[in-house]
Formats: structure tokens, C-alpha cells, sequence
């Protein structure tokens, strides 16, 4: 059997399906096709590179979603990242789209969430040290009521990002681990706890891996190493 000429891509691919099957994980992405995912949102280009899925952005387009076709309530993801620190990210969980308007009450308010608007949980990704911010594995509620934590559901933002500076990869990949159990939804990255929320809007929905709008086409997110865990 030959592997010279493997990517490392490939490489972590192999490895991450013989420890899928050892912990009971399962491969959401296979690294050869996305074929039944659905594009929601924008139009950025999204395409398959040495077994990364790849984002990159198209100058004018709103926020882009491609999107496995399952939808999941309880469950663990765990996934690798690398970005452009110019670009905001993040990956949609228990997310969702209707073809027709939907309210949400928030605080005493009415939130309108226009037909066809991707909204939902997302973990954040945020690599920029221009922003100075690092909140990658933070919880932003897209289309909806924004930011969860830091924000109204607990944590602080300077402490957040005090840890998010010191954790960060720039310029290279990030481990996230998030795992949602009923109405509460934690975050790890690279290792270290990040978020932890008990909200219950939304037990069940799609995952979406996003490319955000941007002014500058080309810029890049990439992810591999994509599986999950069913909970009952």
C-alpha cells in the first residue's frame, strides 16, 4: 500500500474515521462530497480541498450557510478550524430557516425573523487581532436576539477575551468541541472550557457552517476533522 503523496488533510482524515468508530462518533463530513447539503443565505463559493471543506467569500453576498441535511437536538460536534483573521465565522447548531416570516419575544419585544433568514445558535468563530475581541467558541444567536455568551445568558466579555487571546491560533487551526444536552449548551476550544448557557428557544435544528458577509472577496475559512455524537 503506497502513502507518499498524501495531504496532511488526508492523513487526519484516516484518523479521525478510526477514532469516530472507537468513541461513537460519526463522520459529518467525509472529506469527498457534499452532496445533499443545502446552500442557504448568500452565495459564497464553498468547495472540497485536499479533504477541508472551504468557504470563501464573494464581495456583495449576505451571510452564506451550507448546511448538512439532518437535523439534530442532543448531541456533541467536535471540528477544526482555520481562518483568514480578517473574516468572521462561525458554525450554526439547532438552527433554523421557514419559508415564511416568524416572530420571536425577547424581553417584552416582538423580533421578526424575515422568510428564508437562517437563524439560531452558532458557535462563533473570531481570530482577529485587529478586532482584539477572540471570541471564538463564544454563542451568538444569528437572525434573532445576538449574543448569548458573553451577553445576557452569563459570562463576562473582558474575561472572555482575556482567555480567547491567550488560546487563540492565529493563522492556524482550532480545536472546538460543543456538546448540547437539553437546554444547555457548552463550549470547548482548544481544550479549555468557553461557553455554558441554559436557554430552551430551540431544542432541535440544522447545523450550518457559515461564511460571513464581507466587503473583500477570497477570504477563506476552512474546516476538517467534522463528526458527531448522537445523545439520547
Amino acid at each position: 500500500m503506497k502513502w507518499i503523496g498524501m495531504t496532511v488533510c488526508a492523513w487526519l482524515a484516516i484518523g479521525t474515521l478510526v477514532a469516530s468508530a472507537e468513541e461513537g462518533f460519526v463522520p459529518l463530513f467525509d472529506g469527498k462530497s457534499t452532496n445533499g447539503w443545502t446552500l442557504r443565505g448568500g452565495k459564497a463559493e464553498f468547495r472540497i480541498e485536499d479533504g477541508c471543506l472551504v468557504g470563501r467569500t464573494v464581495a456583495g453576498q449576505p451571510n452564506s450557510f451550507l448546511c448538512p441535511p439532518k437535523e439534530y437536538g442532543n448531541f456533541v460536534l467536535e471540528f477544526e478550524y482555520r481562518v483568514d483573521p480578517k473574516l468572521n465565522s462561525g458554525v450554526q447548531i439547532r438552527s433554523q430557516c421557514f419559508d415564511h416570516d416568524t416572530k420571536i419575544e425577547h424581553n417584552g419585544k416582538t423580533i421578526t425573523v424575515k422568510a428564508g433568514r437562517v437563524h439560531g445558535y452558532q458557535v462563533e468563530i473570531d481570530n482577529d487581532p485587529g478586532r482584539n475581541r477572540f471570541w471564538s467558541a463564544g454563542i451568538y444567536e444569528e437572525g434573532a436576539r445576538g449574543w448569548l455568551y458573553p451577553g445576557f445568558r452569563g459570562g463576562d466579555g473582558a474575561a472572555f477575551t482575556e482567555q480567547g487571546r491567550r488560546i487563540t491560533k492565529v493563522n492556524d487551526w482550532n480545536s472546538v468541541r460543543v456538546e448540547c444536552r437539553g437546554d444547555t449548551i457548552r463550549t470547548w476550544l482548544n481544550g479549555e472550557p468557553r461557553a455554558e448557557l441554559r436557554d430552551d428557544r430551540v431544542a432541535r435544528g440544522f447545523i450550518g457552517f457559515q461564511v460571513h458577509t464581507h466587503k473583500e472577496p477570497g477570504l477563506e475559512v476552512r474546516w476538517r476533522n467534522i463528526r458527531i455524537r448522537e445523545l439520547d
